[in-house]
């Protein structure tokens, strides 16, 4: 293995690693993205994502899978300084982007306007635990590619097919595919989930203080709603989501 070493701030990959990590904007233009940690790291090679480059923490370490990408080794201190994470023990490696997304969509989930970065990365390792292929962002969610969104699914985002589209191409997306889509509501005309049909059907989870949008409810086929006791305040949309997954997989 022949790791390059760096000892400066100034060095151009550290400037990019970091731009990687707090730039949306810059992470598409690259089509590259950031992720930390070992187990990460593993679990990218095993599923066959393209990892681009490795930085490791005072020493590399031999991984079988990393033939074709750049290697560097920073000292703790500049380690530290590029990676997104404190305290990491690294190494930091970026990967490119997914091209596309799988059209065979089975079993999906979508969300509106979930900002939350660890929400997000939440319902995105959930669904790869109860067997969605899929989940589909709409509106103004956290970006899934920013580290602490990627760090928040667990390695799920090396597996799930994500998809980002607009709220009406997401309804034609569904439709084509002889899916139903229903919104996770909180209105009297909300059927109670528990007793719904939801066979071939993507239910829409929105952000906690919003809910779903008039224009994602009017494309929706039916809405439907969790129990809940008299007084309680709203399902956070990590939880909401998986209650709703769990019932349409049960």
């Amino acid at each position: 293995m022949d790791a390059e070493r760096i000892s400066s701030r100034k060095n151009k990959y550290i400037a990019h690693l970091r731009a990687l990590a707090s730039d949306a904007e810059y992470r598409y233009a690259c089509a590259e993205y950031l992720c930390d940690g070992m187990k990460l790291l593993a679990e990218a090679l095993d599923k066959g994502a393209r990892v681009q480059s490795v930085l490791w923490k005072d020493a590399a370490e031999e991984l079988p899978g990393l033939d074709g990408a750049k290697q560097y080794i920073a000292p703790a201190e500049l380690f530290d300084y590029a990676s997104p994470m404190k305290n990491s023990p690294g190494p930091v490696f970026t990967l490119a982007m997914p091209e596309g997304h799988n059209v065979e969509m089975r079993r999906a989930v979508l969300l509106e306007n979930v900002q939350d970065p660890g929400n997000v990365g939440t319902v995105i390792r959930t669904a790869a635990a109860l067997g969605f292929d899929s989940v589909i962002l709409c509106g103004a969610c956290a970006d899934v590619y920013s580290p602490k969104t990627a760090r928040a699914t667990m390695g799920a985002i090396f597996r799930e097919n994500i998809v980002r589209m607009d709220i009406a191409a997401a309804a034609e997306y569904i439709h084509s595919r002889g899916m139903k889509l229903y919104g996770a509501a909180l209105s009297e005309r909300a059927a109670d989930i528990r007793t719904a049909e939801l066979k071939d059907a993507v239910v829409a989870i929105g952000s906690e203080g919003r809910g779903l949008s008039a224009e994602l409810l009017s494309l929706c086929d039916g809405e439907v709603i969790i129990p809940m006791t008299p007084g309680s305040e709203s399902f956070n949309a990590a939880i909401a989501a998986a209650i709703v997954m769990w019932e349409i997989v049960r």
